[in-house]
């Protein structure tokens, strides 16, 4: 199983430091308040510890503003299928979906223009070329971006969107 374990330089005070520097205080708010659709959805989650990131019902990716993986949540890593913890890695690269010309160009648009807030309805998944996701790309207080995963349960629309409440 692939796991979210980062490597040394991340790991413990050092990987705190580095997860501050992008945003996150590791304050440890709880996660029942977290909530897919917050608008601050971001803020809240560069509250949390690295537990309870690894945690969430949904997949957390934290890449500096070349595209660099920081984080990959242990959630990510079991539900995409992708079988690997890409951290230290150019995401865009080693994605096909994120690395596509549609995908990657509106988020790098989204951070030459300015602070980044956007939702993407994209279809596939590493694992499951079937899966619908819903994917939110937020700015990181200090630079790069937070990516949230959701999944569709069982082949319909991902728990939680619009359609589906």
């Amino acid at each position: 199983m692939a796991r979210s374990r980062a490597p040394p330089q991340y790991r413990g005070a050092g990987h705190m430091r580095k997860m501050r520097a992008m945003g996150a205080t590791g304050t440890g708010m709880a996660r029942a308040d977290i909530d897919f659709d917050a608008p601050d959805l971001a803020a809240r989650i560069e509250q949390l510890s690295q537990y309870d990131l690894d945690n969430l019902p949904f997949g957390v990716i934290l890449l500096d503003r070349a595209g660099i993986v920081l984080f990959y949540s242990e959630t990510e890593a079991r539900l995409s299928g992708y079988g690997k913890t890409p951290l230290g890695l150019n995401m865009f690269e080693i994605s096909a979906c994120m690395g596509s010309d549609e995908f990657r160009g509106r988020v790098t648009r989204a951070m030459e223009e300015g602070p980044v807030d956007l939702e993407i309805a994209w279809p596939g998944d590493y694992g499951d070329p079937n899966r619908e996701l819903r994917i939110r790309v937020q700015s990181s207080r200090k630079g790069g971006v937070w990516m949230f995963i959701q999944r569709d349960p069982a082949g319909g629309r991902p728990a939680g969107s619009p359609a589906s409440r």
